[in-house]
């Protein structure tokens, strides 16, 4: 087995270290070796997008990188949403729109959530749909998540989303 490397990044807006071998994964290094318990850990194969999280401005699944390639990134995890005590304008209209229930894919849709809504100025309902089928719920529906994310798009972009049932 090869010898641990250090691994250097800026978390949330904080410089942080820590040592991981070659194959570990970043998930991993994340909730185990820098204590980012909020980036959940669901399929291990990309799929659920529990584990998504912010790299140099992409939303990434934690599971399917390793450690040692985020060596100088930018990363931002769900702890890193709120301010303070003060929730993420997201993390509020999830609250609002029942967008959650038992949370355990939660930190992963608000972080693809936040990706797709600043990846395009102009999102339709259908857009946030498909967005958002890159992260599995057992619970929701998405009919909440979807109103969710319509509201914060809305808001970020300072106009209406085009719904389905609208003409034109």
């Amino acid at each position: 087995m090869k010898a641990p490397r250090s691994v250097s990044l800026t978390v949330n807006g904080d410089a942080l270290s820590g040592d991981a071998s070659p194959r570990m994964l970043f998930s991993d290094f994340l909730r185990d070796v820098l204590g980012k318990t909020g980036t959940h850990v669901g399929c291990e194969h990309g799929v659920c997008g529990a584990c998504t999280v912010i790299v140099d401005g992409v939303a990434v699944r934690s599971c399917l990188m390793f450690a040692v390639q985020a060596e100088g990134a930018d990363v931002k995890t769900v702890e890193g949403l709120a301010d303070g005590d003060e929730l993420h304008p997201l993390q509020k209209l999830f609250s609002e729109h029942r967008a959650l229930q038992c949370g355990y894919c939660t930190p992963g849709m608000l972080m693809i959530a936040i990706d797709l809504v600043n990846s395009s100025d102009s999102l339709s309902e259908q857009d946030i749909k498909v967005g958002m089928s890159a992260a599995l719920c057992r619970c929701t529906g998405y009919e909440g998540i979807i109103k969710a994310v319509a509201a914060y798009a809305e808001q970020v972009h300072g106009k209406p989303i085009k719904r389905e049932n609208d003409n034109g």
